[in-house]
């Protein structure tokens, strides 16, 4: 990563984290606004009030599937761009813009508009996201420990985004017209731009294009060494994790908005909550707990205890897998109901867990790559990250087609039994990856 000189601090942190923070948080306004609409409007009704596309279930959640892989795939090229043309700022800015483009496009009310917004969209998060996410890791020296601790609040940034995003886009899109919540989040996306624009000034040491290193004398680029090689090496691997997290966690945009849609009581103190208003529960959590569990994980290091990022991410899977206990009950609760209906205190329950899972995996394994990847290909191993996340999306809306025929119960015992497993399974071998990473997790205390 970048090393910031005599970079300007507020609260202990270099001032272009916040820029970060806010161009980040409306980003993710804008995404997940209109992800928390998206499968209700494909599968509204043409002849309702607020009519949508009128497609069944299965077809939504194919289309949810395949757009939300392709909107973490475009990061490869989105990071390749950055690595080897325009650095990491300009393809941030660049991504805002078209992100703008698509979601104001998706505010008109017609077939090629939605189709060419979500092209726009998946173009603007593919040369956004894995870039400042690395620029973020930029800001910070070589063994700096609040590197963690930076990446925790640019991800409360991403969650009051996507906590407002649902209550505020998904009531106008659901309650009064799908398009007009579409242009909400438009909105958003114009605000990140302008705060990402105003706050250059702050990020004048970080993102900035950095040439490949070449041999002198071959003029080839320089090879990866040993140790960088071993680090390559365990990133892969913790990609494996990352895809499972997220073929269970984004079960929450399709399959879980739907059971909860058709199948949960959403009646409280006698007020009916919009099925659109569930979404915003994790982001919820996640602003509520995130500065909590990472203070409980610093306690936890300072004790001696086993506490590298593989390990906190073995352990989030399996909080996550019992998420999914708590859904199974739900379903078996739905065929001895009169109704057929299961109480939402066991959605806000599954909620709760998956996103104490979710802070011991995603904020962690985003530093974790800053970490470990080589400056030359920083951009690059993020969006690899990233197209994971989508490998895994698509994974999700898989489970959730699967769902369909097999019966909710025995897809949350099925992912229950995976996660679980899995986490098990990576915390046995721990010690032997984190060899691998040849002490580039060792902080400055």
């Amino acid at each position: 990563m970048q090393k910031q000189a005599q970079e300007q601090t507020l609260w202990g942190h270099p001032k272009g984290l916040y820029i970060l923070f806010f161009t980040e948080l409306w980003e993710r306004f804008s995404y997940y606004g209109m992800r928390a609409i998206l499968i209700l409007y494909l599968t509204a009704k043409t002849t309702d009030k607020n009519a949508g596309l009128g497609w069944d279930d299965v077809s939504a959640l194919e289309l949810y599937g395949w757009y939300t892989m392709f909107v973490y795939m475009l990061s490869v090229p989105g990071g390749l761009l950055a690595d080897r043309l325009l650095g990491q700022k300009k393809t941030v800015m660049l991504g805002g813009f078209l992100l703008v483009f698509g979601h104001v496009i998706l505010a008109f009310d017609s077939l090629l508009a939605f189709y060419t917004g979500l092209v726009f969209i998946v173009l603007g998060v593919g040369a956004l996201k894995p870039n400042i996410s690395t620029m973020v890791g930029g800001l910070y020296n070589t063994g700096d420990a609040k590197r963690d601790t930076g990446f925790i609040i640019f991800y409360i940034g991403i969650n009051i985004g996507a906590f407002t995003a649902p209550l505020i886009v998904g009531y106008v899109g659901e309650v009064l017209n799908w398009h007009y919540g579409f242009g909400l989040a438009g909105l958003g996306m114009i605000l990140g731009q302008i705060v990402y624009i105003w706050g250059q000034k702050y990020l004048t040491n970080v993102g900035n294009f950095v040439p490949v290193v070449r041999d002198k004398k071959t003029n080839k680029a320089v090879p990866l060494t040993p140790i960088e090689k071993d680090r390559m090496i365990v990133l892969v691997l913790s990609f494996i994790i990352i895809m499972v997290f997220w073929g269970a966690y984004e079960q929450g945009g399709g399959l879980l908005n739907l059971f909860a849609k058709n199948k949960i009581d959403r009646v409280m103190f006698g007020v009916t909550i919009p099925t659109s208003f569930l979404q915003a529960l994790k982001a919820f959590f996640v602003v509520i707990l995130g500065v909590p569990i990472a203070w409980l994980w610093t306690q936890w290091r300072k004790t001696g205890k086993e506490s590298s990022s593989l390990f906190k991410m073995g352990i989030g899977t399996i909080v996550i897998g019992f998420g999914f206990l708590l859904l199974a009950k739900a379903a078996l609760e739905t065929s001895v109901t009169f109704d057929g209906k299961a109480s939402i205190y066991w959605m806000i329950g599954a909620y709760l867990l998956f996103v104490i899972g979710e802070l011991s995996i995603s904020p962690v394994a985003l530093s974790f790559i800053t970490k470990l990847a080589p400056i030359k290909y920083a951009s690059l191993m993020m969006g690899t990250y990233f197209l994971v996340s989508g490998l895994g999306n698509k994974l999700a809306g898989l489970v959730g087609e699967a769902a369909q025929s097999a019966g909710e119960y025995t897809i949350f015992i099925g992912v229950l039994v995976f996660c679980v497993s899995f986490g098990l399974l990576l915390i046995v071998f721990v010690k032997k990856l984190n060899k691998l990473t040849h002490g580039a997790e060792d902080v400055n205390e």
